[in-house]
């Protein structure tokens, strides 16, 4: 009998060896002012996009299922309506993997920005992402000025504030 105990403990201890040297490794933690991270994802058409350039860019992931998603989509269309002309760029990249689903969502919404599909989380695995939504917004230069978790009224006084000084080429006060 305790042959037999050994022998699990053994079995265990191997798969849990396996299983943890495993592991990707941890990616080191994009930071307010870091270069943003460039990327090639497709749209729902397959067509591949990259980062926009020269422009404030809100790039924000997330997915279907996830409720404070759904919860801040209204708003995050209201400010991609109401900047777009001024050199805002929203970039929603879904983790979803249900293509479908995905496909409908974004047709009952009607989204007017470009929807990117990173159906393996290989791109919001790169930012570092792991809590939906995560937002980060990107100077015209490129760098990352701002690194929000969570639902975010989008058209609330003091985030339309820090869209308009980064559209300015102005610092902001919000970080995280």
């Amino acid at each position: 009998m305790l042959s037999r105990w050994i022998f699990m403990g053994t079995i265990v201890a191997i798969i849990t060896a396996v299983a943890w040297f495993g592991l990707p490794e941890a990616k080191e933690k994009i930071s307010n002012g870091d270069a943003a991270l460039a990327f090639t994802l497709p749209d729902l058409q397959g067509q591949q996009y990259g980062l926009p350039k020269g422009d404030v860019v809100l790039l924000n992931f997330w997915a279907t299922w996830c409720p404070p998603c759904r919860q801040e989509m209204p708003s995050m269309i209201k400010l991609s309506n109401k900047y777009a002309a001024k050199g805002l760029k929203v970039v929603a990249i879904s983790v979803d993997r249900d293509t479908k689903a995905l496909k409908d969502f974004v047709a009952e919404y009607k989204l007017p920005f470009l929807v990117l599909h990173d159906i393996d989380s290989k791109i919001s695995g790169n930012y570092g992402v792991f809590r939906y939504p995560e937002t980060f917004l990107i100077d015209r230069q490129g760098n990352i000025q701002a690194h929000l978790v969570g639902a975010v009224e989008w058209m609330s006084e003091p985030i339309q504030k820090n869209i308009i000084d980064l559209l300015n080429d102005k610092a902001i006060a919000l970080k995280e």
